[in-house]
């Protein structure tokens, strides 16, 4: 159950008469990327969109009266954990303006790293800023390129931001996607008969039907017809696929730079069990995020598998909580130890990762309360020991136990019977050994891809 916050998550379609409901799908499939705001925008003719978005979850803020409103075959949508800029509906997204070639919108899963250096020109040179999101000034950018054509303003501002950016443009009267060339983000391509879509994650195209064409590549600029696929090469692909992605924050049910997300993470297990030295009883993961690494663990130790901790999924995540008093309430709310299966067991715990350690120190301390004799922590990634740039709202590097405690630190802090990470070896080795230099993993090494 990790103490991260959550990225963005990005969604469109054309070609479809049901755009808006197909997007709303799409976003609902993709909440746990996102779950402060979301909005859907649709074309209401060539000179004006329509954005129906609000604060809160997408079954909150959308009902059939709003989808109504948002009539046409083409549509783009966002879900929203806000990395840069407050939460407030000023700053949910997607953000829509008018520039000399007409209307545009966009929604961006990411983070740009030069984003206020980029403000403080903008603003200089007489910018009106009206929220306190980096997208914004993607549109600034685009605004003043005075080029002929949407593609060409389009590249031209591209080539001024750093960082992290998947994102998805109405523009033009049609849809485009649009890649940094590290590919930090997922984004990709399916089709469903004649229409085709964008998504953070296929778990997207899982629900509504779409096949997975292929993903967006690092560096590309994709438009989307009633004809197929047209495409840009406006970078030099350098490929830092965030390894996170994998760890956490993808659904476990999606295809994430091309691997099993859930496939990845069992083998997360199984590489965390081959570096084990613990003896015990059973293995029990720390649910929802720790199940696929502990099946892993389990398999590949021969220790058995149960499910000692029962999650209750119907309050809001711990992290969302502002004070550290209702977040600890909230872990009790939130998971429950079955005594029947901890008593007098000496048990191994699994989670995806470790981040400041309050969390984990209250689910080891409600193990051993329910009887568990011996309780080792193991984290199916390695020591987390520095915030993320490119759009996952980690805390700083005061906040992250890791980067100012040792291991055994750590495990008193904990006050389990020994704790133990995955290395960096086995991750990458899980991820594919021969592709690690295409991975970010500056969370835990500290070799950020750029400046």
């Amino acid at each position: 159950m990790s103490e991260f916050r959550e990225e963005c998550g990005v969604f469109a379609v054309t070609g479809h008469r049901e755009a808006a409901q197909l997007t709303y799908l799409g976003l609902y499939a993709q909440q746990h990327r996102g779950q402060e705001s979301c909005g859907i925008t649709v074309p209401k003719n060539s000179q004006e969109h329509v954005t129906e978005k609000g604060l809160g979850l997408v079954g909150d803020v959308f009902d059939s009266t709003k989808l109504q409103r948002l009539e046409g075959m083409k549509a783009i949508g966002h879900v929203r954990y806000s990395t840069t800029g407050q939460n407030s509906l000023m700053n949910a997204q997607p953000l829509s303006v008018q520039v000399s070639l007409g209307p545009v919108s966009v929604a961006h899963n990411g983070n740009l790293t030069n984003a206020n250096e980029l403000r403080r020109q903008l603003q200089s040179q007489g910018a009106i800023l009206t929220g306190s999101n980096d997208t914004e000034v993607i549109l600034h950018l685009l605004s003043r390129a005075q080029e002929s054509s949407f593609v060409s303003g389009l590249k031209k501002a591209l080539q001024q931001i750093r960082g992290a950016f998947s994102l998805v443009f109405l523009a033009d009267n049609e849809i485009w996607g649009v890649r940094d060339p590290h590919g930090f983000r997922p984004l990709v391509i399916g089709k469903m008969e004649k229409a085709y879509f964008l998504a953070s994650e296929t778990c997207a195209f899982d629900l509504i039907g779409a096949e997975l064409i292929r993903e967006v590549q690092p560096g590309e600029i994709v438009r989307l017809t009633a004809q197929g696929i047209d495409s840009w090469v406006f970078a030099e692909a350098r490929p830092s696929y965030c390894v996170f992605e994998h760890v956490y924050f993808s659904r476990p049910d999606s295809v994430v730079f091309g691997r099993s997300v859930y496939q990845s993470r069992k083998l997360f297990g199984e590489e965390l069990a081959r570096e084990n030295n613990t003896e015990a009883d059973l293995v029990i993961p720390v649910p929802d995020s720790g199940v696929a690494a502990a099946l892993g663990f389990s398999q590949a130790s021969g220790i058995p598998f149960d499910l000692g901790i029962i999650r209750n999924h119907y309050i809001g995540r711990t992290f969302i909580q502002p004070v550290q008093a209702v977040r600890d309430f909230a872990v009790k709310v939130k998971l429950n130890p079955q005594t029947s299966v901890f008593k007098g067991k000496k048990v191994i715990l699994i989670d995806d990762s470790l981040v400041r350690g309050t969390t984990s120190r209250k689910i080891v301390q409600m193990v051993r309360m329910a009887g568990a004799e011996e309780v080792h922590l193991k984290i199916a990634a390695p020591p987390t020991t520095g915030p993320c740039y490119y759009g996952v709202d980690t805390p700083q590097a005061a906040e992250l136990i890791a980067s100012h405690k040792t291991q055994d630190q750590i495990c008193e802090f904990l006050q389990a019977d020994s704790l133990q990470y995955l290395s960096m070896e086995g991750l990458m080795r899980a991820v594919s050994a021969t592709e690690r230099d295409r991975f970010c993993a500056a969370c835990f090494d500290g070799k950020y891809p750029t400046q």
